[in-house]
């Protein structure tokens, strides 16, 4: 039976933390929050206990798992042959929703890693996952802790309706600061590439290397990597099971948001007989009044941190709503508008550009 433990964020029960740094110790699973989502955490050094990760969410063995460090000298741990540009961005950005591949140290599995001689890892800004990783006395590789391919977990209860009965403990701390998962930058190509944009822009992170860095297709969530150096690279991800049609404007500097919503309106009377849905922002949603749909905000354009993080709550409403189809606005690719796109390219099943 899993163990569902209800924290302060902020201040986390002790107890609570101990009792499941021991569930870690003994090679057990325990999800817990982050400032990004919640992650599902295990021992990296425990072959067993990461394979078992795999293995509950339905992961495909070749994609990474991130592992969470509290220190410096847990880095060194996991991680060797660290580049000065490393310590540059972990100076600024760790603790933080940024990960970092490395060449990995000869201590973490290969289970941990794809099979790769390199590792993702970073340090987390949440107080319980601090906590956590220094009561457990070792780096925990964790990612979302949801079914894989599904959107990832915000809120405690995500991880309950997915994960109840088939992990160890739940530490539930209600929802996430963040609400979409960390920005991953490879830093042994020069310039650095792009893995998956997160909550941390682009655009910061080229301010403190002083460098542009490379932002290929499939960190626009066009394609699919070919090798999967890290999560969110290549297959499904993000998906509700609610068909999900993403329609963008091909120059959001030159067409109006009026020109959007228009074509939502269109595809609506396309769907008449089933229950259409809407994700739909605070600047749109006047022109969907008096549609036979039902509308899921998103919040203001103006706040693409208040899209971001309610987005992957929004993707699992359309499920619990009962939706027969579902329709998503674009956004610009600009700060965290890269990320959000990323992750409705990545959850759609239909992609319509005008």
């Amino acid at each position: 039976m899993t163990i569902i433990a209800r924290v302060d964020p902020f201040r986390p029960d002790e107890e609570v933390v101990r009792k499941a740094a021991e569930i870690i110790k003994r090679g057990g699973l325990v999800a817990f929050p982050t400032e990004t989502v919640y992650g599902l955490g295990a021992d990296v050094f425990n072959r067993r206990a990461v394979l078992r990760v795999f293995e509950v969410k339905g992961r495909p063995p070749d994609n990474p798992l991130i592992i969470h460090v509290n220190s410096l000298e847990m880095l060194d741990e996991v991680a060797s042959s660290i580049p000065e540009v490393a310590y540059k961005l972990i100076s600024k950005f760790w603790p933080g929703p940024l990960t970092l591949i490395l060449p990995k140290s000869e201590k973490v599995p290969y289970e941990a890693t794809g099979g790769l001689d390199t590792v993702a890892v970073r340090m987390p800004a949440h107080p319980v996952a601090l906590k956590l990783i220094g009561e457990s006395q070792t780096p925990i590789a964790a990612p979302s802790a949801n079914i894989s391919g599904y959107p990832s977990p915000t809120k405690g209860e995500h991880v309950i309706r997915d994960l109840y009965s088939k992990i160890d403990m739940i530490i539930d701390a209600g929802d996430t600061l963040y609400g979409v998962e960390s920005t991953i930058i490879n830093i042994l190509t020069d310039p650095p590439t792009l893995l998956r944009p997160g909550a941390y822009p682009v655009e910061e992170i080229e301010k403190a290397i002083g460098k542009n860095i490379v932002i290929p297709e499939f960190a626009r969530g066009l394609k699919e990597a070919g090798q999967a150096l890290a999560p969110g690279m290549r297959y499904r991800h993000y998906s509700p099971a609610t068909p999900l049609v993403l329609i963008e404007l091909s120059d959001y500097s030159r067409q109006s948001l009026s020109e959007l919503a228009w074509n939502v309106i269109r595809l609506v009377d396309q769907y008449k007989d089933r229950k259409v849905c809407i994700l739909a922002t605070e600047e749109t949603k006047e022109y969907y009044t008096g549609l036979n749909a039902v509308i899921v905000p998103l919040g203001s354009r103006k706040s693409f941190y208040e899209i971001a993080h309610n987005l992957f709550d929004a993707l699992r409403k359309l499920d619990q709503l009962g939706c027969g189809i579902a329709i998503a606005e674009g956004f610009e690719e600009r700060g965290l508008g890269l990320t959000i796109m990323n992750r409705l390219r990545k959850a759609c099943s239909r992609r319509i550009v005008i």
